[in-house]
């Protein structure tokens, strides 16, 4: 939670709500800002609407260029494709809307699960520069509503915020001298919490597979390999540098053992598994209710 005393700023943006939580009043012309740099992000990224700029790849093949941001997406999307062994792939969209989570959110599938194709067929990406073979529906939603944060952040900080707290439900990046304590929601109750954790310029990211689900056993946590939504993990944690990062890797933990993320990642995670044990690493400063 927010220091007492404390401005917050709410606003909708990329289908959730967000608050910008700062000990100074937020500025009009910075609050402006804040709503551009959504926008921006939404006009670039969403595969909901036709007016995107990736929108286009999921009528034929072609090439897009990118905001510079694509380049720190790209290489987490491609660090973790390459150690999940294809499970964690920025091309599920397809997947997704055949599951019944498409534009319309018609929440009906259309069929059986169906696993997306192999980046290395279709996909060549590059920086600011992505090219497709073949139609694809690009989803970035494992880790683009972190770099969201990330980017909130920085227009905070170069409007002469040092203290503050971005919250875009839940995905959280916070930046000052005053720690905040921040609740894990309890994944099949969201009215309850179990545990807390204590965010200090860091970033917290979590994932659940009940935050977005329809019908039965259908969630949009799903295994690149095959399409079919995974059932192990029901919800995690992660804090790091950045909510780029800390976003990414919650997903990234329904499908890969936090050892081996750990080899090229810095960061602390708890998980929840569908049998409702948790596990959690050695970093994550946690109190967990009993």
């Amino acid at each position: 939670m927010p220091h007492p005393g404390w401005s917050t700023c709410k606003f909708e943006g990329i289908g959730t709500q967000w608050e910008i939580s700062t000990p100074l009043d937020v500025a009009p012309a910075v609050r402006d800002e804040l709503l551009e740099t959504v926008a921006a992000y939404d006009k670039t990224w969403s595969r909901f609407r036709s007016d995107s700029i990736v929108s286009c790849l999921s009528r034929g093949p072609g090439r897009i260029t990118l905001p510079e941001h694509a380049c720190d997406l790209q290489e987490v999307y491609c660090a973790l494709y390459r150690l999940s062994g294809g499970t964690m792939t920025p091309l599920i969209g397809t997947s997704l809307e055949r599951l019944g989570y498409d534009s319309a959110y018609t929440l009906m599938p259309a069929g059986s699960p169906v696993a997306p194709p192999s980046w290395e067929d279709v996909l060549d990406w590059s920086g600011t520069g992505l090219a497709v073979k073949e139609a694809v529906v690009l989803d970035i939603g494992a880790a683009g509503k972190g770099q969201l944060v990330d980017l909130l952040g920085d227009v905070l900080r170069n409007r002469g915020h040092s203290d503050f707290l971005v919250d875009g439900s839940g995905d959280m990046l916070h930046a000052g001298s005053h720690p905040v304590t921040v609740a894990l929601e309890h994944p099949y109750n969201p009215r309850q919490a179990i545990g807390t954790v204590e965010l200090d310029n860091a970033a917290l990211c979590a994932s659940a597979s009940n935050r977005r689900a329809w019908g039965d056993g259908l969630h949009h946590v799903l295994d690149g390999t095959t399409g079919h939504p995974i059932q192990t993990t029901v919800a995690t944690w992660t804090i790091a540098a950045s909510a780029l990062v800390a976003d990414a890797l919650a997903t990234a933990l329904f499908m890969v053992e936090p050892p081996r993320l750990e080899e090229e990642f810095e960061f602390s995670w708890l998980t929840v598994s569908s049998g409702g044990a948790a596990a959690y690493s050695n970093l994550f400063e946690g109190r967990l209710f009993t």
